[in-house]
């Protein structure tokens, strides 16, 4: 896992697939940050191109109904490893939709 600290997992599954989206338009505007500054930003190009793929296919996997929870870490998981947290400022949201991946929805007793 990415870290021993609680991480808050989705309620529901319409608020796990808003994660996947914002994750999909963090990622969008950390391209785009590359481009722009390519001289300081370039070496994050590798996790942008995980983080693109794996979360389309998390997506796509909902929305045709196959997606399946708790079949081990993402793709892009060890990839952020190798990079330090400002380099990736929605960190904490991809260790969210990890977590809730492993370990499902986080259900409240009057649910």
């Amino acid at each position: 896992m990415l870290s021993n600290n609680k991480i808050v997992r989705a309620h529901s599954t319409d608020e796990y697939v808003d994660m996947i989206k914002q994750a999909i338009d963090e990622t969008f505007d950390l391209r785009q940050a590359i481009e722009f500054d390519e001289e300081f930003m370039a070496e994050a190009r590798p996790l942008v191109e995980i983080l693109e793929t794996s979360l389309k296919e998390i997506y796509d996997s909902m929305k045709d109904g196959s997606y399946e929870f708790a079949t081990g870490d993402f793709p892009y998981v060890a990839e952020m490893k190798k990079y330090h947290e400002e380099m990736v400022p929605f960190r904490y949201l991809l260790k969210r939709i990890n977590e809730t991946h492993n370990k499902g929805l986080e259900l409240t007793d009057a649910e």
